[in-house]
């Protein structure tokens, strides 16, 4: 019987040795038991290496990184669930908090949405070699800080500039003509090659005393201290017709979107719209409203030409509907001083910017829509001007008493981005140029001051900036 074993155990191992090569299953083995059993050896060895070789903190955790990333690939864990080891009161400690249903919670029958489903197997498919967290820090690059200078491209003399804050004499056209009016005399700087050319002199006991061009750039407005209205021909540049339009000064203009109407703003308190195309032979004007009860000084058609804005040296900022151009549409009464600067937007319907005088010193955002006040903020100055960029939801002001500053604000919610300064009196005077880049400021200190200030449109981005810096004692009567 002894014998009859001997020989089955023989023909068994001779059995086994003919047998091919042993090929392990893993069908049962569970990786992340065994990710975290080895983690554990390895911890292990790093307390001991650590405390008997004092080795650094920074191969620990290079080591954890690597493991993470090694799980992150090959188990599909998110690398936001591995947490670093960190070291604590002399010992490494590696914290698996989150482990529970992490990963064996996948065999358990519960029911998941499709959405997270799709996003779970979406990183087989993706060509970064890191998922998760990691690839979205990866795919999204840092935004572009945009840099303003505080340095004018060009700075033009102005000589008799006045120092007026209820005047508006300084005007950017669509076609890149700046009309410019210096005491009794109106000038015209194209902004393609600085030729300057003189196109009126009004009379010894009169002033220019506001200017304004049409949308299209083709003709030009001129109000006077005696109220007289002058409208040119700026290609020619030829007067079309001359009329005494108010009892007082013309100290604000402006022009319809559709370029047919020009409403004027006096110091007799009353507002006229007149339609150019009846030119001299039909006298009598489309409107005219009566709600300051103090000069007004200015005067602002929205960009959809549905409304009209005035501001008053009353302190009161009224809107007015063009159907019905002679009542009231709103009325809002919170500024504290005059109102010279009104500013629609051109991103938002029915968005009214204005600002206050030296004791009121806040710019108030008004939705016409539903007749309230949005938001208010304090300058800290004297508001002179405001308007709106076409390029972005920024916006400037302009400043007098007591800084003398250009303020660049970005709005929702409002942010100053950057306070342009050089110069020496208040900067009354505010205009954009066509391509919303530009501005040009102008002030008692008889300087005009270009800035670029506004990003590209993204019709324009790539174009070379024309622009470069003159002397001061550059005259802008001169060519």
């Amino acid at each position: 019987v002894h014998g009859e074993s001997l020989g089955i155990m023989k023909s068994l191992s001779m059995k086994q040795c003919a047998t091919d090569r042993y090929i392990p299953t893993r069908k049962e083995i569970d990786l992340q038991e065994c990710f975290e059993n080895d983690e554990q050896i390895d911890e292990e060895k790093e307390l001991a290496t650590s405390i008997d070789a004092g080795e650094s903190d920074y191969a620990g955790r290079q080591s954890a990184l690597y493991k993470s990333l090694l799980q992150n690939q090959i188990l599909g864990m998110s690398s936001s669930a591995t947490k670093f080891s960190s070291k604590k009161d002399g010992k490494i400690s590696s914290s698996y908090d989150q482990r529970f249903a992490s990963f064996r919670g996948l065999s358990l029958p519960i029911k998941k949405p499709i959405a997270a489903i799709t996003s779970a197997y979406s990183d087989c498919f993706s060509l970064s070699p890191v998922c998760g967290l990691e690839e979205e820090e990866l795919t999204n690059p840092l935004k572009h800080l945009r840099r303003i200078s505080t340095v004018p491209i060009k700075v033009l003399d102005a000589p008799a500039l006045q120092d007026d804050y209820y005047l508006d004499v300084v005007n950017w056209s669509k076609l890149n003509m700046l009309a410019v009016g210096l005491g009794r005399s109106v000038y015209l700087w194209d902004a393609n090659n600085s030729k300057v050319t003189k196109v009126h002199e009004v009379d010894e006991t009169d002033m220019v005393a506001s200017v304004a061009w049409s949308s299209d750039g083709l003709f030009l407005a001129v109000g006077t201290g005696k109220g007289i209205l002058q409208i040119w021909d700026a290609t020619t540049p030829k007067l079309l017709f001359s009329i005494l339009q108010h009892e007082g000064r013309i100290g604000t203009m402006s022009w319809s979107p559709s370029s047919f109407l020009i409403s004027t703003g006096s110091r007799d308190k009353s507002i006229i719209h007149r339609d150019v195309r009846a030119g001299l032979n039909n006298t009598q004007v489309v409107a005219k409203a009566s709600g300051h009860k103090q000069e007004v000084c200015g005067l602002r058609w929205s960009p959809d030409e549905q409304y009209i804005s005035s501001g008053g040296n009353d302190n009161k900022v009224i809107v007015w509907s063009k159907e019905k151009m002679s009542t009231q549409y709103l009325k809002f009464n919170e500024h504290k001083a005059a109102v010279k600067a009104l500013a629609w937007s051109p991103h938002q319907h029915g968005l009214l910017g204005s600002g206050g005088g030296t004791a009121d010193r806040c710019v108030r955002f008004w939705d016409v829509s539903v007749g309230k006040m949005i938001s208010e903020f304090d300058t800290g100055s004297q508001v002179c001007n405001m308007v709106w960029s076409i390029n972005s939801k920024e916006f400037i002001t302009t400043h007098g008493y007591s800084q003398n500053q250009v303020c660049v604000w970005k709005y929702g919610p409002v942010k100053k981005e950057a306070l342009l300064s050089g110069h020496l009196s208040r900067v009354l005077y505010l205009s954009l140029s066509p391509d919303g880049q530009t501005i040009v400021t102008g002030s008692g200190d008889e300087t005009l001051r270009f800035w670029q200030i506004f990003p590209p449109s993204k019709y324009e981005k790539g174009n070379k900036n024309r622009w470069e810096v003159l002397p001061a004692d550059k005259d802008v009567r001169q060519p």
